[in-house]
C-alpha cells in the first residue's frame, strides 16, 4: 500500500480524481415517476438467469436517497461524478412521448453536484434498454440505432448546459459479446449472427449520439467507455502469437477499428463478414466521428492461446494459465500491469485522445465489524494500479482522470448482491452506508486535488 500524499505526489495537480455508478445498480424504484421497465428487469425475473432471482427493484435505493447519496460523494473528497441515465426514466417504451419527470430527476442530480461543487460526467446508456424496443429486436435492429439518438438528443437538450463530460455507452463489448452471444448477460441471446447485428447497430447508435451531443451540446467533450482487454498470449509461439492478435481483434477491435479507424478488423471480417448486417453507405462515416476522450474500464487481463482444433466460431482461442494466484472474490485475476499493457497497446494501435480510468476496483465481500469495514486487499488493488497509471503519465500518455468503481456497493447484474466492488458497503436491510477502509484511503488521497496546475515530475 502506498501513502495517499505520496501517491498524490505522483500525479498533476489538474487530474481528476472521481467515483463512478450505474443507474439500474443503485437507484431501485423500478415503478416510480413514470419509469417502465428495463430488458434487466425482465431479466431478473426470469428463472435461471442472475443470483437468486435478486432483481434491481430496490438496489441502494439512490432514487429516493439522493441528497443523502450526493452528500457522501461530496464527502469522499472526489472532484467528479460518473453516473449513468436510465432511458426508461426518460423515454419509458423506447420511442414515443418523453416522461418529464424522468428529467426531473437527472436535473436534481446534476444541480445537486453542481452545488456541492462535483463534475459531472454522465453515460447514456449502461444496459438500460427499454424493454419495449427488445420487442423489436432490441439492439440487433437496426432501428434502436435511431431510437437512440433521439433519447441522446432529448438527454442533451435537457442537462447539456451543466454537464461537464458524456460517454455515449458503457462497455460494448458486454452489450454486444456478453449479452447477445454467451447469453450471460440480459437479453441473454447466444448468437452470433445476432450478436453481429448488435454490434454494427450499437457502434452504429454511438456514432449517431455524437451527432445528437453535437447538435445540442456542442461544448461538452463526448466520449466512449470501453473495457478493453490487454490481451496475453500464453507462450511466444506463433501460433499463440497469432491467437492474441486474433483475441485483441474480436474483444477490442470490433469496437475500436470502427470508431478510430472507420472499418471493422481483416481477419474478424474475413471470418465472420458473411453474418453481419448491411453496412449502409454512411455508416462508417458516422461511426468513425472524432471522440473528445475515451474511457477505459479496466480489472483483469485476458489470457489465451491458440485452439489448434479451431473448434466453434472466430477467434479460435483457448484460456491461457494466469501469472499470478492472487484473485478477487469474484474470481479475476488481480494484475496490475495488464493496465499498462492495455494503454501502450491500444496507443500503438490507433490514434486516440485523451484517455479517463472511467472504472477500476475489486470485488471484496468483507462486511461491517464494529462498525469498520477492513477491506485492506481493495486498498492494496487501488494503490497499485494508481501507480501503474502514474506510470503512464509518466511516460506521456494523455491519462486525464480516474473514476474508482465503484463509490457503493449494489447491483452487480448477473451475480445480484452477493459481490461488493464499493469504496462504500450497503447493508441492504437498512440502507445504511459504511465508508470502507479504502474509501477512506481514497478520500485522503482525492481530497489532495486539484492542487493548481503543476505538472507531476
Amino acid at each position: 500500500m502506498i501513502e495517499p500524499k505520496t501517491l498524490a505526489a505522483r500525479f498533476p495537480g489538474d487530474f481528476t480524481f472521481g467515483v463512478a455508478t450505474a443507474a439500474f445498480q443503485i437507484e431501485g424504484a423500478s415503478k416510480a415517476d413514470g419509469r417502465k421497465a428495463y430488458i434487466w428487469d425482465a431479466f431478473c425475473n426470469m428463472p435461471g438467469h442472475g443470483h437468486d432471482s435478486h432483481n434491481g427493484d430496490i438496489a441502494c435505493d439512490h432514487y429516493n436517497r439522493l441528497e443523502q447519496d450526493l452528500d457522501l460523494i461530496k464527502d469522499m473528497g472526489v472532484e467528479a461524478y460518473r453516473f449513468s441515465i436510465a432511458w426508461p426514466r426518460i423515454i419509458p417504451d423506447g420511442t414515443g412521448p418523453v416522461n418529464e419527470a424522468g428529467l426531473d430527476f437527472y436535473d436534481r442530480l446534476v444541480d445537486g453536484c453542481k452545488a456541492r461543487g462535483i463534475k459531472t460526467f454522465a453515460t447514456l446508456y449502461h444496459w438500460d434498454l427499454p424493454l419495449l424496443l427488445a420487442g423489436d429486436g432490441g439492439w440487433t435492429a437496426r432501428s434502436t440505432a435511431y431510437a437512440f439518438q433521439r433519447y441522446a438528443k432529448t438527454v442533451m437538450a435537457r442537462l447539456g448546459d451543466r454537464l461537464d463530460s458524456v460517454a455515449t455507452f458503457n462497455e460494448p463489448w458486454c452489450i454486444v459479446w456478453l449479452s447477445h452471444l454467451y447469453g450471460i448477460h440480459a437479453p441473454g441471446e447466444r448468437n452470433m449472427q445476432a450478436a453481429l447485428h448488435a454490434m454494427h447497430y450499437m457502434n452504429l447508435a454511438h456514432g449517431l449520439g455524437v451527432e445528437a451531443i453535437r447538435a445540442e451540446a456542442p461544448k461538452v467533450p463526448a466520449g466512449l467507455v470501453l473495457n478493453a482487454m490487454p490481451v496475453i498470449p500464453g507462450s511466444q509461439s506463433k501460433a499463440d502469437i497469432a491467437a492474441g492478435e486474433r483475441a485483441h481483434q474480436f474483444h477490442n477491435g470490433a469496437f475500436f477499428d470502427p470508431v478510430f479507424k472507420g472499418e471493422y478488423p481483416s481477419e474478424f471480417v474475413e471470418a465472420l463478414g458473411d453474418r453481419m448486417p448491411i453496412i449502409e453507405d454512411e455508416d462508417m462515416k458516422i461511426i468513425s466521428q472524432k471522440l473528445d476522450w475515451w474511457g477505459l474500464n479496466y480489472y483483469t487481463p485476458l489470457r489465451v492461446a491458440d485452439d489448434p482444433v479451431k473448434n466453434g466460431d472466430f477467434p479460435w482461442t483457448a484460456e491461457a494459465p494466469r501469472a499470478s494466484d492472487v484473485k478477487t472474490d469474484i474470481g479475476w485475476e488481480v494484475y496490475a500491469p495488464g493496465l499498462k499493457h492495455v494503454v501502450e497497446d491500444l496507443y500503438r494501435r490507433y490514434e486516440l485522445p485523451e484517455c479517463y480510468i472511467t472504472e477500476n476496483g475489486a470485488c471484496y465481500n468483507m462486511d461491517v465489524v464494529n462498525g469498520e469495514v477492513d477491506d485492506q486487499p481493495r486498498l492494496d488493488y487501488y494503490s497499485d494500479h494508481l501507480a501503474v497509471v502514474a506510470d503512464l503519465i509518466k511516460d506521456g500518455y494523455p491519462m486525464r482522470g480516474y473514476f474508482a468503481w465503484s463509490l457503493m456497493d449494489n447491483f452487480e447484474w448477473a451475480e445480484g448482491y452477493k459481490m461488493r466492488f464499493g469504496l462504500v458497503h450497503v447493508d441492504y436491510d437498512t440502507q445504511v452506508r459504511t465508508v470502507k477502509k479504502s474509501g477512506k484511503w481514497y478520500r485522503q488521497l482525492a481530497s489532495q486535488f486539484p492542487a493548481g496546475n503543476h505538472k507531476a515530475g
